[in-house]
């Protein structure tokens, strides 16, 4: 008996977590998936995840939120992170730095490890471990207990994603790439059996940048000076990919969707949202 990933790209700021609240569980009935996890490393603010939306991520229905290169940016995340079972942070950070960097999501009778995984290209405010070097003991330890293992490799540089993927076929199920913001076409499976996706997309504003607001992105260019503090709501939509696998751990299929998700406010200012 096989399993199915529902896994939600990255939520960027109050509209992600609008459509995420507002999509998630139609989404759920046309699926069935075994488990829901999510990319959570945009959710407050467009940058980074704090406590209280990582609980309501939960509360929602997904069942893990997985950080990246702004897993630490929210204070109250960091105090907070070695008491949250649902919320991983990079893998291969340093053994010192809270949290952890896999867990297992129960589904049903059977269990999927879910990973993150940072890249080393395009990253200047962060400096992990080589990911291409962790992979092999973490995968032999994890393959102990279950066949189905799930990557979330957050990086900057395509050149090295595929190179990853190529890198994992064979002894993971699944790699989903992220970080980018833009959903790619490219998804398949490699002759090993891993199904892999250069970029699963972003749940947010589509008619954005990043799912951030065009103006402030364009000023930081011109400036130098960064503002992340601006959301943008045009044209929401929850994006991402469908994975199946079989007993074994290999992927089946593996499915992009992008669904508009109509009925926004214009401004996040009336909605309520834990964080």
């Amino acid at each position: 008996m096989g399993l199915k990933i529902l896994y939600i790209a990255e939520i960027v700021g109050k509209a992600g977590v609008w459509c995420v609240k507002n999509a998630l569980v139609d989404l759920k009935k046309a699926e069935q998936p075994d488990i829901v996890i999510a990319n959570a490393d945009g959710v407050t603010g467009s940058y980074g995840l704090g406590r209280q939306h990582a609980g309501y991520l939960r509360k929602l229905g997904i069942q893990l939120a997985i950080g990246g290169d702004c897993s630490y940016y929210k204070k109250d995340l960091v105090e907070a992170i070695d008491t949250l079972s649902g919320v991983i942070r990079p893998y291969n950070y340093p053994p010192e730095s809270p949290g952890r960097g896999w867990r297992f999501v129960q589904a049903g009778e059977q269990k999927v490890a879910v990973v993150s995984l940072l890249g080393r290209a395009g990253f200047s405010r962060v400096h992990a471990e080589n990911p291409f070097t962790s992979l092999g003991p973490l995968v032999e330890r994890l393959h102990r207990e279950t066949p189905y293992v799930i990557i979330d490799f957050h990086a900057g540089a395509t050149a090295e994603k595929q190179a990853f993927f190529f890198h994992a076929d064979g002894k993971v199920s699944a790699v989903i790439g992220s970080h980018s913001r833009v959903q790619t076409s490219d998804e398949g499976i490699l002759p090993g059996g891993t199904a892999v996706i250069t970029d699963a997309g972003r749940t947010g504003s589509l008619d954005s940048v990043g799912g951030t607001d065009p103006v402030s992105r364009i000023r930081e260019y011109i400036t130098g000076v960064p503002d992340w503090s601006k959301d943008c709501w045009a044209r929401p939509g929850i994006q991402g990919v469908v994975i199946e696998l079989d007993s074994s751990g290999k992927a089946l299929t593996i499915r992009r969707f992008s669904h508009e998700c109509e009925g926004a406010p214009e401004s996040g200012d009336a909605m309520e949202q834990g964080g």
